[in-house]
Order: C-alpha cells, then structure tokens, then sequence
C-alpha cells in the first residue's frame, strides 16, 4: 500500500479541490407547452420534445 512520504500543503490540495463544484442543472423549456423541466426529462405535465408522452391531453381554451 501506498503512504505519501511528505505532507501536501494546503496549496496543493486546494488545487486539486478546485473543479469539485456543484453546477447548475441544465433546464429546457418545452416548445409546445413553454414549461422549464431537466433536459432529458419528461415535464411535469407528461410531455417530451412537445409531444404528450405520459396521461391524457389537457384541455386548453381557445377563448
């Protein structure tokens, strides 16, 4: 097993620790129905790529 013979300095690892980040997630808005959902995710009124993939159709007024 390995064991480091000198200690890392606060520097080093500190640089090493620089890309360990949370980003932001990445949202989309669907064409047909302009609701923000996850890219790659259903929305949570059942559409994917503005087509009704999950229940039925809602109704939309035309009024």
């Amino acid at each position: 097993m390995a064991v480091q013979k000198n200690r890392k300095t606060r520097s080093k690892r500190d640089k090493r620790r620089t890309h360990q980040k949370v980003k932001k997630p990445a949202v989309s808005m669907d064409s047909l129905t302009a609701e923000i959902h996850l890219r790659h995710h259903v929305s949570p009124d059942g559409f994917y790529k503005g087509e009704l993939v999950i229940g039925q159709a809602p109704e939309y007024d035309d009024e």
